[in-house]
Protein backbone atom coordinates (compact mmCIF):
# COMPACT_ATOMS: atom_id res chain seq x y z
CA UNK A 1 0.00 0.00 0.00
CA UNK A 2 2.70 2.48 0.98
CA UNK A 3 4.60 1.95 -2.27
CA UNK A 4 1.63 3.52 -4.03
CA UNK A 5 1.31 6.29 -1.47
CA UNK A 6 4.89 7.46 -2.02
CA UNK A 7 3.73 8.96 -5.33
CA UNK A 8 1.29 11.26 -3.53
CA UNK A 9 3.85 13.01 -1.30
CA UNK A 10 2.51 16.49 -0.53
CA UNK A 11 5.20 18.27 -2.50
CA UNK A 12 3.93 21.76 -3.27
CA UNK A 13 4.06 23.08 -6.80
CA UNK A 14 1.99 25.87 -8.27
CA UNK A 15 0.86 23.49 -11.00
CA UNK A 16 -2.07 21.20 -10.31
CA UNK A 17 -0.99 17.57 -10.13
CA UNK A 18 -2.95 14.80 -11.86
CA UNK A 19 -2.71 11.18 -10.76
CA UNK A 20 -4.03 8.32 -12.89
CA UNK A 21 -4.43 5.18 -10.79
CA UNK A 22 -5.29 2.04 -12.78
CA UNK A 23 -5.09 -1.65 -12.13
CA UNK A 24 -7.00 -4.88 -11.82
CA UNK A 25 -9.33 -6.12 -9.11
CA UNK A 26 -7.95 -6.40 -5.59
CA UNK A 27 -4.97 -4.12 -6.24
CA UNK A 28 -5.46 -1.65 -3.35
CA UNK A 29 -6.16 1.35 -5.60
CA UNK A 30 -9.01 2.87 -3.57
CA UNK A 31 -7.59 1.67 -0.25
CA UNK A 32 -4.25 3.35 -0.91
CA UNK A 33 -5.89 6.62 -1.90
CA UNK A 34 -8.11 6.56 1.22
CA UNK A 35 -4.96 6.04 3.26
CA UNK A 36 -3.32 9.03 1.57
CA UNK A 37 -6.23 11.44 1.96
CA UNK A 38 -6.69 10.50 5.62
CA UNK A 39 -3.05 11.47 6.19
CA UNK A 40 -3.43 14.60 4.09
CA UNK A 41 -6.09 15.91 6.48
CA UNK A 42 -3.38 16.31 9.14
CA UNK A 43 -2.12 19.22 7.04
CA UNK A 44 -4.22 22.35 7.64
CA UNK A 45 -6.21 24.00 4.88
CA UNK A 46 -7.23 20.97 2.85
CA UNK A 47 -10.68 20.22 1.52
CA UNK A 48 -10.95 16.86 -0.23
CA UNK A 49 -13.87 15.93 -2.48
CA UNK A 50 -14.41 12.20 -3.10
CA UNK A 51 -16.92 11.33 -5.81
CA UNK A 52 -18.39 8.34 -7.54
CA UNK A 53 -20.51 8.93 -10.61
CA UNK A 54 -23.47 7.20 -8.99
CA UNK A 55 -23.52 7.03 -5.20
CA UNK A 56 -26.87 6.89 -3.41
CA UNK A 57 -25.36 6.85 0.07
CA UNK A 58 -21.76 7.57 1.03
CA UNK A 59 -22.59 6.35 4.53
CA UNK A 60 -23.35 2.86 3.21
CA UNK A 61 -20.80 2.64 0.42
CA UNK A 62 -17.59 4.64 0.58
CA UNK A 63 -17.33 5.91 4.16
CA UNK A 64 -17.04 2.37 5.58
CA UNK A 65 -13.94 1.93 3.40
CA UNK A 66 -12.44 5.05 4.95
CA UNK A 67 -13.25 3.82 8.46
CA UNK A 68 -11.43 0.54 7.81
CA UNK A 69 -8.30 2.40 6.71
CA UNK A 70 -8.41 4.88 9.62
CA UNK A 71 -8.96 2.07 12.12
CA UNK A 72 -6.03 0.14 10.67
CA UNK A 73 -3.86 3.28 11.00
CA UNK A 74 -5.02 3.86 14.58
CA UNK A 75 -6.35 7.32 13.70
CA UNK A 76 -10.12 6.76 13.72
CA UNK A 77 -10.58 8.83 16.92
CA UNK A 78 -9.08 11.90 15.26
CA UNK A 79 -12.10 12.28 12.96
CA UNK A 80 -15.67 13.51 13.21
CA UNK A 81 -17.64 11.33 10.81
CA UNK A 82 -21.13 12.18 9.54
CA UNK A 83 -23.18 10.70 6.69
CA UNK A 84 -21.39 12.72 3.98
CA UNK A 85 -18.40 14.46 5.60
CA UNK A 86 -15.31 13.59 7.62
CA UNK A 87 -13.44 16.30 9.53
CA UNK A 88 -10.03 16.02 11.15
CA UNK A 89 -10.52 17.35 14.71
CA UNK A 90 -6.86 18.41 14.96
CA UNK A 91 -6.64 20.57 11.82
CA UNK A 92 -10.15 21.24 10.50
CA UNK A 93 -9.26 19.75 7.11
CA UNK A 94 -12.19 17.79 5.74
CA UNK A 95 -13.33 15.16 3.26
CA UNK A 96 -16.67 15.47 1.45
CA UNK A 97 -18.38 12.57 -0.32
CA UNK A 98 -20.80 12.99 -3.22
CA UNK A 99 -22.30 11.29 -6.21
CA UNK A 100 -22.21 13.11 -9.56
CA UNK A 101 -25.47 11.69 -10.88
CA UNK A 102 -28.36 11.61 -8.41
CA UNK A 103 -31.98 10.54 -8.66
CA UNK A 104 -33.01 14.17 -9.17
CA UNK A 105 -30.41 15.01 -11.80
CA UNK A 106 -26.73 15.83 -11.67
CA UNK A 107 -24.72 17.54 -8.96
CA UNK A 108 -22.27 19.38 -11.20
CA UNK A 109 -23.45 22.90 -10.37
CA UNK A 110 -23.34 22.23 -6.63
CA UNK A 111 -19.90 20.62 -6.78
CA UNK A 112 -18.46 23.48 -8.85
CA UNK A 113 -19.45 25.95 -6.15
CA UNK A 114 -17.81 24.15 -3.21
CA UNK A 115 -15.30 26.33 -1.37
CA UNK A 116 -11.88 25.26 -0.18
CA UNK A 117 -11.49 22.07 -2.21
CA UNK A 118 -7.82 21.33 -2.85
CA UNK A 119 -8.03 17.67 -3.89
CA UNK A 120 -10.61 15.87 -6.00
CA UNK A 121 -10.72 12.07 -5.94
CA UNK A 122 -12.72 10.29 -8.66
CA UNK A 123 -13.39 6.74 -7.48
CA UNK A 124 -14.63 4.07 -9.92
CA UNK A 125 -13.70 6.32 -12.82
CA UNK A 126 -14.79 3.69 -15.33
CA UNK A 127 -18.38 4.78 -14.59
CA UNK A 128 -17.59 8.49 -15.10
CA UNK A 129 -18.10 9.04 -18.82
CA UNK A 130 -19.16 12.70 -18.97
CA UNK A 131 -16.08 14.64 -20.09
CA UNK A 132 -17.72 18.05 -19.81
CA UNK A 133 -18.73 17.43 -16.19
CA UNK A 134 -15.19 16.30 -15.43
CA UNK A 135 -13.79 19.51 -16.91
CA UNK A 136 -16.33 21.69 -15.10
CA UNK A 137 -15.45 20.29 -11.68
CA UNK A 138 -11.73 20.11 -12.48
CA UNK A 139 -11.72 23.83 -13.33
CA UNK A 140 -13.12 24.63 -9.88
CA UNK A 141 -10.17 22.97 -8.06
CA UNK A 142 -7.94 26.05 -8.01
CA UNK A 143 -7.05 27.24 -4.51
CA UNK A 144 -3.76 29.10 -4.08
CA UNK A 145 -2.93 28.19 -0.47
CA UNK A 146 -2.35 24.45 -0.94
CA UNK A 147 -1.28 21.96 -3.57
CA UNK A 148 -4.18 21.13 -5.90
CA UNK A 149 -4.61 17.52 -6.95
CA UNK A 150 -6.95 15.43 -9.07
CA UNK A 151 -6.73 11.68 -8.41
CA UNK A 152 -8.52 9.45 -10.91
CA UNK A 153 -8.99 5.79 -9.86
CA UNK A 154 -10.36 3.09 -12.13
CA UNK A 155 -10.38 -0.45 -13.36
CA UNK A 156 -9.59 -0.04 -17.08
CA UNK A 157 -12.72 -0.22 -19.20
CA UNK A 158 -13.00 0.21 -22.97
CA UNK A 159 -10.63 2.32 -25.04
CA UNK A 160 -13.39 4.73 -26.10
CA UNK A 161 -13.60 6.15 -22.56
CA UNK A 162 -12.65 9.83 -22.74
CA UNK A 163 -9.93 9.42 -20.12
CA UNK A 164 -8.19 6.83 -22.31
CA UNK A 165 -8.33 9.18 -25.27
CA UNK A 166 -7.06 12.06 -23.12
CA UNK A 167 -4.25 10.42 -21.19
CA UNK A 168 -3.41 7.07 -22.84
CA UNK A 169 -4.23 6.89 -26.56
CA UNK A 170 -1.48 9.22 -27.86
CA UNK A 171 1.04 8.63 -25.06
CA UNK A 172 0.89 4.93 -24.16
CA UNK A 173 3.35 3.15 -21.94
CA UNK A 174 3.56 -0.63 -22.24
CA UNK A 175 4.13 -2.66 -19.09
CA UNK A 176 5.04 -6.33 -19.36
CA UNK A 177 3.33 -8.21 -16.55
CA UNK A 178 3.74 -12.00 -16.48
CA UNK A 179 4.34 -11.99 -20.24
CA UNK A 180 1.22 -9.89 -20.95
CA UNK A 181 1.41 -6.39 -22.42
CA UNK A 182 -0.62 -3.94 -20.32
CA UNK A 183 -0.93 -0.33 -21.41
CA UNK A 184 -0.90 2.66 -19.08
CA UNK A 185 -0.19 6.36 -19.59
CA UNK A 186 3.08 8.07 -20.34
CA UNK A 187 1.44 11.50 -20.58
CA UNK A 188 3.80 14.18 -19.27
CA UNK A 189 0.95 15.95 -17.46
CA UNK A 190 -0.10 12.86 -15.53
CA UNK A 191 1.55 10.73 -12.87
CA UNK A 192 0.38 7.26 -13.85
CA UNK A 193 0.38 4.42 -11.33
CA UNK A 194 -0.63 0.92 -12.38
CA UNK A 195 -1.00 -1.82 -9.81
CA UNK A 196 -2.23 -5.42 -9.67
CA UNK A 197 -3.40 -7.88 -7.03
CA UNK A 198 0.21 -9.02 -6.57
CA UNK A 199 0.84 -6.02 -4.31
CA UNK A 200 -2.09 -7.08 -2.11
CA UNK A 201 -1.41 -10.78 -1.70
CA UNK A 202 -0.97 -10.37 2.06
CA UNK A 203 -4.50 -8.92 2.27
CA UNK A 204 -6.30 -11.45 0.04
CA UNK A 205 -7.71 -14.74 1.25
CA UNK A 206 -6.37 -18.04 0.01
CA UNK A 207 -9.69 -18.83 -1.70
CA UNK A 208 -9.58 -15.59 -3.72
CA UNK A 209 -5.99 -16.22 -4.78
CA UNK A 210 -6.94 -19.75 -5.85
CA UNK A 211 -9.85 -18.37 -7.89
CA UNK A 212 -7.56 -15.85 -9.61
CA UNK A 213 -5.09 -18.60 -10.46
CA UNK A 214 -7.86 -20.76 -11.95
CA UNK A 215 -8.96 -17.86 -14.17
CA UNK A 216 -5.33 -17.17 -15.18
CA UNK A 217 -5.03 -20.71 -16.51
CA UNK A 218 -8.52 -21.25 -17.93
CA UNK A 219 -9.42 -17.77 -19.19
CA UNK A 220 -6.25 -15.72 -19.89
CA UNK A 221 -8.13 -12.89 -21.65
CA UNK A 222 -10.41 -12.44 -18.65
CA UNK A 223 -7.41 -12.61 -16.35
CA UNK A 224 -5.59 -9.98 -18.42
CA UNK A 225 -8.44 -7.49 -18.16
CA UNK A 226 -9.92 -8.24 -14.74
CA UNK A 227 -6.79 -8.85 -12.69
CA UNK A 228 -3.91 -7.29 -14.64
CA UNK A 229 -5.96 -4.23 -15.60
CA UNK A 230 -5.72 -4.24 -19.41
CA UNK A 231 -8.03 -2.03 -21.47
CA UNK A 232 -10.73 -3.59 -23.66
CA UNK A 233 -11.59 -2.80 -27.27
CA UNK A 234 -15.20 -3.64 -26.35
CA UNK A 235 -17.00 -4.13 -23.05
CA UNK A 236 -17.57 -7.69 -21.89
CA UNK A 237 -21.00 -9.08 -22.72
CA UNK A 238 -21.89 -6.56 -25.43
CA UNK A 239 -25.35 -6.99 -26.93
CA UNK A 240 -24.36 -6.24 -30.52
CA UNK A 241 -21.38 -7.97 -32.11
CA UNK A 242 -22.84 -7.71 -35.62
CA UNK A 243 -21.59 -4.23 -36.54
CA UNK A 244 -18.72 -2.55 -38.33
CA UNK A 245 -17.75 0.85 -39.69
CA UNK A 246 -18.57 1.53 -43.34
CA UNK A 247 -20.03 3.94 -45.87
CA UNK A 248 -23.55 5.08 -45.12
CA UNK A 249 -26.22 3.84 -47.50
CA UNK A 250 -24.04 3.10 -50.56
CA UNK A 251 -27.05 1.66 -52.47
CA UNK A 252 -28.96 4.93 -52.09
CA UNK A 253 -31.89 3.43 -50.24
CA UNK A 254 -34.62 5.73 -49.06
CA UNK A 255 -33.86 6.84 -45.48
CA UNK A 256 -35.75 7.96 -42.39
CA UNK A 257 -34.74 8.78 -38.81
CA UNK A 258 -34.97 7.37 -35.31
CA UNK A 259 -35.07 9.69 -32.31
CA UNK A 260 -34.65 9.30 -28.56
CA UNK A 261 -35.17 12.17 -26.16
CA UNK A 262 -33.10 13.35 -23.21
CA UNK A 263 -32.10 16.69 -21.77
CA UNK A 264 -29.73 17.08 -18.81
CA UNK A 265 -28.15 13.70 -18.09
CA UNK A 266 -29.15 11.85 -21.27
CA UNK A 267 -28.71 13.33 -24.73
CA UNK A 268 -31.27 13.96 -27.46
CA UNK A 269 -30.28 11.71 -30.34
CA UNK A 270 -31.22 11.73 -34.02
CA UNK A 271 -30.01 8.85 -36.17
CA UNK A 272 -30.53 8.44 -39.90
CA UNK A 273 -31.47 4.88 -40.81
CA UNK A 274 -31.53 2.87 -44.04
CA UNK A 275 -32.81 -0.71 -43.99
CA UNK A 276 -32.04 -3.20 -46.76
CA UNK A 277 -34.25 -6.21 -46.07
CA UNK A 278 -33.08 -8.51 -48.91
CA UNK A 279 -29.40 -8.00 -48.05
CA UNK A 280 -30.08 -7.97 -44.28
CA UNK A 281 -28.15 -4.72 -43.80
CA UNK A 282 -28.91 -1.83 -41.48
CA UNK A 283 -27.13 1.50 -42.01
CA UNK A 284 -26.85 4.11 -39.24
CA UNK A 285 -25.61 7.71 -39.33
CA UNK A 286 -25.42 10.07 -36.35
CA UNK A 287 -26.84 13.59 -36.71
CA UNK A 288 -27.64 14.74 -33.15
CA UNK A 289 -26.15 13.54 -29.88
CA UNK A 290 -26.49 16.52 -27.59
CA UNK A 291 -27.60 17.51 -24.09
CA UNK A 292 -29.65 20.44 -22.79
CA UNK A 293 -31.36 21.46 -26.05
CA UNK A 294 -34.49 23.49 -25.38
CA UNK A 295 -37.60 22.50 -27.31
CA UNK A 296 -37.42 25.34 -29.84
CA UNK A 297 -33.69 24.72 -30.37
CA UNK A 298 -34.31 21.01 -30.88
CA UNK A 299 -37.14 21.65 -33.34
CA UNK A 300 -35.07 24.06 -35.41
CA UNK A 301 -32.12 21.70 -35.52
CA UNK A 302 -34.18 18.61 -36.36
CA UNK A 303 -36.13 20.39 -39.11
CA UNK A 304 -32.90 21.64 -40.71
CA UNK A 305 -31.57 18.08 -40.88
CA UNK A 306 -34.62 15.99 -41.74
CA UNK A 307 -36.75 18.28 -43.90
CA UNK A 308 -39.94 16.34 -44.63
CA UNK A 309 -38.48 12.88 -43.99
CA UNK A 310 -40.10 10.60 -41.45
CA UNK A 311 -38.85 10.42 -37.86
CA UNK A 312 -39.88 7.63 -35.50
CA UNK A 313 -39.64 8.81 -31.89
CA UNK A 314 -40.03 7.65 -28.32
CA UNK A 315 -43.78 7.27 -27.65
CA UNK A 316 -43.34 8.10 -23.96
CA UNK A 317 -42.61 11.72 -24.94
CA UNK A 318 -46.03 12.44 -26.47
CA UNK A 319 -46.03 16.12 -25.48
CA UNK A 320 -42.65 16.76 -27.11
CA UNK A 321 -43.70 14.84 -30.20
CA UNK A 322 -46.83 17.01 -30.36
CA UNK A 323 -44.72 20.18 -30.14
CA UNK A 324 -42.50 18.93 -32.95
CA UNK A 325 -45.47 18.03 -35.13
CA UNK A 326 -46.87 21.53 -34.56
CA UNK A 327 -43.53 22.88 -35.76
CA UNK A 328 -44.01 21.00 -39.04
CA UNK A 329 -41.75 18.04 -38.33
CA UNK A 330 -42.82 14.68 -39.74
CA UNK A 331 -42.49 12.64 -36.55
CA UNK A 332 -44.59 9.71 -35.32
CA UNK A 333 -44.43 7.79 -32.03
CA UNK A 334 -43.26 4.21 -32.15
CA UNK A 335 -45.62 1.50 -30.96
CA UNK A 336 -43.31 0.00 -28.38
CA UNK A 337 -42.91 -3.67 -27.78
CA UNK A 338 -40.35 -5.10 -25.40
CA UNK A 339 -36.77 -3.92 -25.65
CA UNK A 340 -35.88 -7.53 -26.42
CA UNK A 341 -38.11 -7.64 -29.50
CA UNK A 342 -36.38 -4.63 -31.04
CA UNK A 343 -32.90 -5.78 -30.08
CA UNK A 344 -33.46 -9.24 -31.55
CA UNK A 345 -34.60 -7.70 -34.83
CA UNK A 346 -31.49 -5.53 -34.99
CA UNK A 347 -29.29 -8.51 -34.19
CA UNK A 348 -30.66 -10.17 -37.32
CA UNK A 349 -28.96 -7.55 -39.53
CA UNK A 350 -25.40 -6.67 -40.42
CA UNK A 351 -25.17 -3.17 -38.94
CA UNK A 352 -22.97 -0.63 -40.71
CA UNK A 353 -22.14 2.52 -38.75
CA UNK A 354 -20.98 5.56 -40.71
CA UNK A 355 -17.29 6.34 -40.04
CA UNK A 356 -17.84 9.69 -38.29
CA UNK A 357 -20.68 8.45 -36.07
CA UNK A 358 -18.43 8.15 -33.06
CA UNK A 359 -21.09 8.25 -30.32
CA UNK A 360 -23.11 5.48 -31.97
CA UNK A 361 -20.04 3.27 -32.17
CA UNK A 362 -19.29 4.06 -28.54
CA UNK A 363 -22.76 2.83 -27.57
CA UNK A 364 -22.38 -0.39 -29.55
CA UNK A 365 -19.04 -1.01 -27.82
CA UNK A 366 -20.55 -0.56 -24.35
CA UNK A 367 -24.22 -1.61 -24.47
CA UNK A 368 -24.19 -4.84 -22.45
CA UNK A 369 -26.53 -7.40 -20.98
CA UNK A 370 -27.53 -6.94 -17.37
CA UNK A 371 -28.72 -10.54 -17.45
CA UNK A 372 -28.27 -12.32 -20.77
CA UNK A 373 -30.35 -15.36 -19.84
CA UNK A 374 -33.22 -13.10 -18.77
CA UNK A 375 -32.85 -10.82 -21.80
CA UNK A 376 -32.26 -7.81 -19.58
CA UNK A 377 -30.11 -4.92 -20.73
CA UNK A 378 -28.19 -2.22 -18.89
CA UNK A 379 -29.92 1.15 -19.07
CA UNK A 380 -26.89 3.01 -20.39
CA UNK A 381 -25.15 3.52 -23.73
CA UNK A 382 -28.51 3.07 -25.43
CA UNK A 383 -29.73 6.49 -26.58
CA UNK A 384 -28.87 6.32 -30.27
CA UNK A 385 -29.49 2.57 -30.12
CA UNK A 386 -33.01 3.18 -28.78
CA UNK A 387 -33.78 5.68 -31.54
CA UNK A 388 -32.51 3.23 -34.15
CA UNK A 389 -34.55 0.48 -32.54
CA UNK A 390 -37.74 2.57 -32.77
CA UNK A 391 -37.11 3.07 -36.48
CA UNK A 392 -36.51 -0.62 -37.14
CA UNK A 393 -39.62 -1.64 -35.18
CA UNK A 394 -41.77 0.85 -37.08
CA UNK A 395 -40.66 -0.24 -40.53
CA UNK A 396 -40.69 -3.98 -39.90
CA UNK A 397 -44.18 -3.66 -38.40
CA UNK A 398 -45.36 -1.64 -41.43
CA UNK A 399 -44.24 -3.73 -44.41
CA UNK A 400 -45.94 -1.57 -47.04
CA UNK A 401 -43.46 1.28 -46.89
CA UNK A 402 -41.66 0.63 -50.17
CA UNK A 403 -39.42 -1.90 -51.85
CA UNK A 404 -37.02 -2.24 -48.94
CA UNK A 405 -39.46 -1.21 -46.23
CA UNK A 406 -37.61 2.11 -45.91
CA UNK A 407 -38.39 5.77 -46.37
Amino acid sequence: MYKINEAFKPLYTSKKRYFFITGGRGSLKSTSVHDFISRLTYDKGHGILVTRYTMTSAEKSIIPEFKIVATRNGSINDFIITSSKITNKLTGSFILFSGIKTSSGDQTANLKSLAGITTWVIDEGEDFKDEKTFDDIDDSIRTNEQQNRVIWIQNPSTIDHFIHKRWVEKTPKILNIEGFDVITSNNKNVEAIHTTYHIAKDYLSESILEKIEEIRIAEPKKYLHKYLGAWLDKAEGVVFTNWKFGDFNPDQLQTSFGMDFGFSIDPDTLTEVAIDIPKKKLYLKQHIYQNKLKTHELCQLVKSITGDKLIVGDSSESRLIGDMQAYGINIVPVKKGTIESGVVRMQDFEIIIEYESYEIAKEFNNYVYLNKAGKLYIDAYNHAIDGSRYNVIYHLDNPNQGKYFVY
